[in-house]
């Protein structure tokens, strides 16, 4: 029998990378999970305001979910398959293109990828510098896109890039995100930059960027900025890509979260939420006309993923065949607008970030968030931080959460804001 590790840390310290970091701020050893909940080793129970990071929008377990995975497994299904013709791919490919492509009007190949979202975002940029015959992409001020060495290219924060060492992160050039220069007019000085032949910009290959940035904390893109870039990209012959993986899939109201903003990006990457299930699965929707890798020339041993391809399918009949999930989600990223905006107010110069079901409170202080999210994790609520110098309180909660759960979660943050400001002016005191 397997040894009883339920509540000794003391295997990860001694076995596991010193990589791991959620478990720093949340140490202890969690056993199940359901809907909005995780449960420790000890019974506790934790309202979830993490959700994977985006990867569970539609919460823990979903049981129609784990209903047709564990049918699929039953019945011997396919289980890996490399990118070979499988019966789950086909129905996941067909219920995407019915529910997703066609009601929004939109015409792209599916190409799978590696496991998760970086994976994603290395073949958007390889396939974009090929079609180009170009090397420079353009990124954004404090930008997210992934670990592996061309997106951390791609990535703003020194932290995580000061994981590649001495590596080359080369061929990017970073812009100003909206609003990033204060009253300056950030369109106005990317464009000034590359139409400028002396501005030491080589023309861009792609333009790539996330509409909500979720690690560079919660900072949200206009339509009309977003338009701006497109036509930038247009200009100087370069593609535009959306990075969805955190903000898409439902995390802002719609599917996409650029949705109704009249843009029409070239490559759009998809991961995260993507299998419903929170099973490893990333995917590059492409124009048919960028779609001109050889065969083989762009793969990994990975691609795709019979299991999640089930639990996906399922994930789109589910919430994605009429207009109710969406809406619902609105109403819950109002609710949350309301609550945030009142947790705010307890905190001197704080503001409210985000759009939908993907907000936070800058409290203008990274010191401050930690102790709020420790705070909250004391009392059995799961919530981090993001931002450059993680001064976001971030809430991702399951976008299924019930309004009392909800509620209940929010309750606990408004306490451990009012106590942690109390005990700040007591002490200034």
């Amino acid at each position: 029998m397997p040894t009883d590790t339920s509540a000794d840390t003391k295997i990860f310290s001694r076995r596991e990378s010193e990589a791991r970091s959620y478990c720093r701020s949340f140490p202890v050893v969690f056993a199940s999970a359901s809907g909005s909940v995780l449960t420790d080793a000890g019974g506790r129970e934790y309202i979830d305001f993490l959700a994977g990071c985006s990867s569970l929008n539609y919460g823990h377990n979903d049981p129609d979910m784990k209903a047709a995975l564990i049918e699929h497994i039953s019945q011997d299904g396919i289980a890996h398959g490399l990118d070979m013709f499988t019966d789950t791919k086909a129905a996941f490919l067909q219920t995407f293109e019915r529910l997703i492509l066609e009601p929004r009007g939109m015409d792209y190949k599916v190409m799978m990828t590696g496991p998760t979202g970086t994976n994603a975002v290395e073949a958007a940029i390889k396939l974009a510098r090929k079609i180009t015959d170009r090397r420079n992409v353009i990124a954004f001020t404090n930008a997210f896109h992934g670990m592996t060495m061309g997106a951390l290219a791609l990535t703003g924060n020194a932290g995580k890039r000061g994981g590649a060492g001495g590596g080359s992160l080369a061929d990017v050039t970073h812009m100003p995100f909206e609003n990033a220069m204060g009253d300056i007019d950030s369109l106005d000085y990317i464009e000034w930059m590359l139409d400028n032949p002396s501005s030491g910009v080589d023309a861009p290959a792609a333009f790539i960027v996330e509409p909500v940035q979720g690690e560079g904390g919660l900072n949200a893109a206009s339509g009309e900025w977003l338009r701006g870039i497109q036509r930038l990209a247009r200009k100087h012959g370069a593609l535009f890509i959306i990075d969805d993986i955190q903000a898409g899939i439902g995390r802002t109201g719609p599917y996409f979260s650029f949705e109704g903003m009249d843009i029409d990006p070239d490559m759009i990457t998809q991961a995260k939420s993507f299998s419903g299930m929170g099973l490893p699965f990333a995917a590059l929707l492409i124009k048919p006309e960028h779609d001109i890798w050889k065969p083989a020339e762009h793969n990994g041993t990975f691609r795709g993923n019979t299991h999640a391809f089930v639990t996906a399918r399922v994930a789109l009949e589910k919430f994605w065949s009429n207009d109710q999930f969406e809406q619902e989600t609105r109403r819950k990223g109002a609710l949350l607008q309301d609550r945030l905006q009142a947790i705010a107010a307890l905190i001197p110069g704080a503001s409210l970030k985000g759009r939908g079901m993907m907000r936070g409170i800058d409290t203008g202080s990274g010191d401050l968030a930690g102790a709020i999210c420790a705070r909250c994790f004391d009392d059995g609520l799961i919530i981090e931080t993001s931002g450059a110098h993680d001064e976001v309180v971030k809430v991702l909660a399951p976008l299924t959460t019930p309004d009392a759960l909800f509620n209940k979660g929010l309750d606990i943050l408004e306490a451990a804001v009012r106590s942690i400001t109390a005990d700040n002016k007591i002490a200034a005191e």
